[in-house]
């Protein structure tokens, strides 16, 4: 069994994809890179061959119909023969001090008595333009031990595991019955949040592995994109409302972060739509904000209660240029976009 699997979604990627692949390829005998061609119609398949060809055993080129981003992650954690799993997106790469440091801590733990659930690790945003590159830590977080989620410190506002900075046990993906939308954005979101309950056992690395590439004008994160693709934005946010009933949850510190991430997407989602100033989209925003309502009545005050929610949902145009202002602040502190 390889120690790590890592997942490489392409589509039309062959401007940069080489850049990624190089980077995993340190890992040796000890990882697979699935390169996952999502129906490219550019040189993305020859070169995943190509790679395959010159790295027999460590890399496979799997090519399938176009199914967006949750299909391809859907097909890597099916293919998936590593211990542990990562996605790594196609114009993103890792850094390989902190690669090697990442391969000796899983070695190390995948022959300990207590099961490893899921690895975090900081990333760092490469935005083109950017003076200085934004490092996200997780300073709330226990070093160098295993712990519980009892045993975390809080999260604060703005500070999220995302994809960038996860490993997942790849058996614990299976368990929780992760599936990804299809032919849907944003759904890293979804790979984040579903097995979050099923996560018992973490461990924080505080290296800077993950290098998240952001400048290009089609990318998903670009806010004219963004917008543009808001009913997809829509979907992944119902998704997330309706998969957990999280006053369930009966881990204290588990729930107030689960509620705190929920709150996040739904902030995003309701800023895009009111940024788009059509009035087709401010529908969409009291639709949105009725669909959690109807879900779950509590959920809906909660959420709504919170700083950003409340931000989020002040009336008429001065509310609307507030809440703007809010989140141009909020951009500052996470670096997206």
């Amino acid at each position: 069994m390889k120690l790590l699997t890592f997942a490489i979604p392409c589509y039309n990627s062959q401007d940069y994809m080489e850049n990624c692949i190089k980077s995993l390829l340190p890992g040796g005998e000890d990882v697979e890179i699935l390169i996952i061609d999502d129906g490219s119609k550019d040189s993305t398949p020859d070169i995943a061959d190509w790679y395959e060809r010159k790295y027999p055993g460590i890399v496979r080129a799997i090519h399938q119909e176009n199914s967006g981003h949750g299909g391809a992650v859907n097909t890597g954690i099916a293919n998936a023969t590593g211990l542990y799993f990562k996605v790594v997106d196609s114009d993103d790469w890792v850094d390989p001090e902190a690669y090697r440091k990442i391969l000796e801590k899983l070695r190390e733990l995948s022959g300990g008595e207590r099961v490893l659930d899921m690895m975090i690790s900081n990333y760092v945003y490469e935005k083109v333009g950017a003076k200085r590159k934004k490092v996200m830590h997780y300073s709330n977080l226990p070093r160098n031990k295993m712990f519980t989620w009892g045993e975390a410190g809080r999260f604060r506002k703005g500070q999220y595991i995302l994809m960038h900075s996860v490993i997942y046990r790849t058996k614990l993906l299976h368990e929780c019955g992760l599936k990804l939308p299809e032919h849907t954005f944003y759904v890293d979101n979804i790979y984040v949040y579903k097995p979050l309950p099923s996560v018992h056992n973490l461990y924080y690395m505080d290296v800077d592995f993950y290098r998240y590439y952001i400048g290009r004008s089609d990318q998903s994160v670009n806010e004219d994109v963004m917008i543009g693709r808001i009913d997809q934005q829509i979907r992944v946010n119902k998704f997330m409302v309706d998969e957990f009933d999280l006053w369930k949850i009966t881990d204290r510190k588990l729930r107030h972060y689960m509620f705190n991430y929920l709150e996040i997407i739904t902030v995003i989602s309701t800023i895009m739509l009111i940024r788009s100033g059509t009035e087709e989209n401010l529908e969409k925003k009291r639709e949105l904000w009725g669909y959690i309502k109807n879900r779950d009545i509590r959920l809906f005050h909660h959420l709504r209660a919170g700083i950003m929610g409340n931000t989020m949902n002040l009336p008429g145009k001065g509310g609307r240029k507030i809440s703007v202002a809010a989140y141009k602040i909020s951009q500052k502190v996470v670096g997206f976009n």
